[in-house]
């Protein structure tokens, strides 16, 4: 069975729609962000702060490498795994890349207060603005990367709703794969 992967921005509810679509499924539920900061012994911003993006990106790297050879995990990456071309190969070998596509004004909502409390900026400079400029940067290579792109709206219900809504797109998916080989 293939993992299902979850990319998209940060505040996107990687983490939060794969616990239930893991526990659905019954499958297991693998966070990497969770899995670097084990690794580390350190937050991630402890990491950037203390090392730079570019050793937290090979750290990601290396977990990427790893979960990407499991079978049958629901996988929630950071936001920024997909600019690395090695990450998605390694992630798409076992993998259906999902991108859960959710507008700005939610994701800025979400960050200033969600469940984990405000989340501070990765850039330093205020939330809304750091999310364009990330948006603008990335937009092109989550798209490209995706498999499958899950369009989460403002009102788009429950967390089980959309769940039931992305296993649809994850079955269709699966049945035009099987049908074009």
């Amino acid at each position: 069975m293939r993992n299902t992967v979850l990319i998209g921005m940060r505040g996107c509810g990687k983490s939060s729609l794969g616990k239930v679509l893991a526990k659905k499924q019954g499958r297991p539920f693998i966070d990497t962000d969770i899995l670097i900061e084990k690794a580390s012994g350190k937050s991630i911003s402890q990491i950037v702060s203390e090392s730079g993006w570019e050793a937290f990106r090979d750290l990601e790297t290396t977990v990427c490498k790893k979960v990407g050879e499991k079978e049958g995990a629901v996988i929630a990456v950071g936001g920024g795994a997909i600019l690395r071309e090695e990450n998605v190969v390694a992630l798409k070998k076992n993998g259906v890349l999902v991108f859960l596509n959710v507008p700005l004004s939610i994701l800025e909502y979400r960050i200033r207060n969600g469940k984990k409390g405000h989340r501070p900026s990765l850039t330093g400079k205020n939330i809304a603005e750091e999310l364009r400029e990330i948006w603008e940067a990335r937009k092109q290579y989550y798209h490209e990367s995706a498999n499958i792109t899950f369009s989460v709206c403002e009102g788009g219900g429950s967390v089980s709703r959309q769940v039931r809504e992305l296993l649809t797109l994850l079955q269709s998916f699966e049945s035009i794969c099987k049908e074009s080989f």
